[in-house]
């Protein structure tokens, strides 16, 4: 459907239109973008790399929209007032948000894989590309990170794989109700958590998800997706837990600073599993990899060995550097159960923990704020340190419900050291000021690409101080 249309993205630069507009390129189309953040002049390898796919780029004032024939795609978060959608209306050109056209990709592909659940899309979407790949099924991955396989020096941002084989693997968004567009034939969920919306509306948008496939791969292991499991016909899914019983069982867990090891009991038959990516939650992350992939007909012995190469995802725990015995940690944690995650794998080893949490939005702190501050008053160790700057803001109508301030407080009154520093470059540099050797520093947060940026810069600072 791609050869010879045109496209315009609108936010070209984000980490779920990028990889959507590198397929299309890929794949014969005429594309081009604008981003805001391209036009204050930052993030500028990302936009070079974009510019190498043979992706036009434009200021974001409509310059870039000329023609009718154009399609413009923009996410739900571009307000109507942008120039470039109010130089669509007036042009005539035709409109489809990112999810219509990526829908549209994925429905049509021979062997559709979605991947959904609040936590851990990415990672899965990245280990079940990576599988396909390493033994020759070169499949298409649409991702919203950057996939470590696939980066290279001169085209770093990798977070879209473009094959020729029957695959399409997808991480699919539940956050804006667009999971209903994506009719899967094998579908992951891998758990049902607060973040974006209400716990009665996850059930129902994963419910109607995972009972469209002929295949679901669920999580037993998770409460609520075992409940949804419920509902499917039991020929229909293939469920995995980590230490409970389930078709594909991880036994064992042999947790390394950034590894881990189990075994993997399926059909009475126990497997040795090694992956190059640590914690607990990697260890289901691969479980339900391996039964996605197992479900499109890969042999488990051939996928268990290719797993053990997969090297993970940007921002995704990823060690930044080490600097005077101090560690730097990059992680998209943004989420209850997300970070979490982390806590519990950095807490496995010695070391103080140093956070930088980041709240992506302030609608998002207000549906969470209460579980963000039980998860981080059960979480946060006696010597940890957390500071919150105030959460993401990308202009527009927004209301300040609550704040960065009010999550503290509550931590606070939990007795955990939570400190709120409204400027997110004061509240890095309180951290590295106070960091000694063999603490662990770790950024988080999410929808800030500039996040990395500030990892890269913490540990400067700490190797010069």
């Amino acid at each position: 459907m791609a050869d010879g249309k045109s496209y315009f993205f609108v936010g070209v630069g984000g980490s779920g239109m990028m990889p959507l507009a590198m397929i299309l390129a890929a794949r014969g189309a005429r594309v081009a973008g604008s981003d805001r953040t391209l036009d204050a002049a930052r993030l500028s390898a990302k936009f070079a790399d974009l510019k190498a796919k043979g992706v036009a780029l434009f200021p974001q004032d409509g310059s870039g929209i000329v023609s009718a024939d154009q399609i413009v795609v923009a996410s739900a978060a571009v307000e109507p007032t942008v120039a470039d959608i109010v130089a669509a209306e007036a042009i005539g050109a035709a409109r489809m948000s990112r999810a219509e056209l990526l829908s549209t990709l994925f429905n049509a592909s021979a062997l559709p894989i979605g991947v959904a659940g609040t936590s851990g899309k990415s990672t899965v979407t990245g280990m079940i590309g990576w599988i396909l790949h390493a033994l020759g099924r070169d499949p298409t991955v649409m991702n919203g990170a950057v996939m470590k396989n696939f980066a290279r020096v001169d085209a770093p941002f990798a977070s879209a794989l473009v094959g020729q084989g029957d695959a399409f693997v997808s991480e699919v968004d539940e956050s804006d109700g667009s999971i209903a567009l994506y009719w899967p034939k094998i579908a992951v969920l891998n758990n049902v958590s607060l973040d974006h919306k209400s716990l009665e509306e996850l059930r129902s948008l994963f419910g109607i998800f995972a009972a469209k496939a002929a295949t679901t791969v669920v999580n037993i292991g998770d409460a609520e997706s075992a409940a949804l499991a419920m509902t499917l016909p039991r020929e229909r899914i293939v469920t995995f837990a980590v230490e409970a019983p389930a078709d594909l069982t991880a036994q064992n867990l042999v947790p390394e600073p950034f590894a881990i090891g189990f075994d993997l009991v399926v059909e009475g038959a126990r497997h040795a599993v090694r992956l190059s990516v640590p914690g607990r939650h990697n260890v289901s992350n691969a479980l339900a990899a391996l039964g996605a992939v197992r479900a499109a007909g890969v042999p488990l012995a051939e996928a268990i060995g290719a797993i053990e190469g997969f090297a993970g995802l940007k921002r995704r725990f990823e060690l930044v550097g080490t600097a005077n015995g101090v560690s730097v940690i990059d992680d998209f944690g943004h989420n209850p159960d997300k970070i979490a995650a982390t806590l519990e794998t950095l807490h496995a080893f010695p070391g103080r923990l140093l956070i930088l949490f980041q709240p992506h939005g302030y609608r998002p702190l207000e549906v969470m704020h209460r579980e963000l501050i039980t998860m981080f008053g059960a979480e946060l160790g006696v010597d940890d340190v957390l500071v919150l700057p105030d959460p993401v803001y990308q202009g527009g109508t927004v209301t300040r419900t609550v704040t960065s301030g009010d999550i503290i407080a509550g931590i606070a009154l939990a007795g955990a050291r939570a400190l709120y520093i409204p400027d997110r470059a004061d509240a890095a540099a309180h951290l590295a000021a106070i960091a000694k050797p063999g603490d662990r520093i770790i950024v988080m947060g999410a929808r800030d690409d500039t996040l990395s940026q500030l990892a890269v810069d913490l540990l400067a600072q700490v190797a010069t101080g």
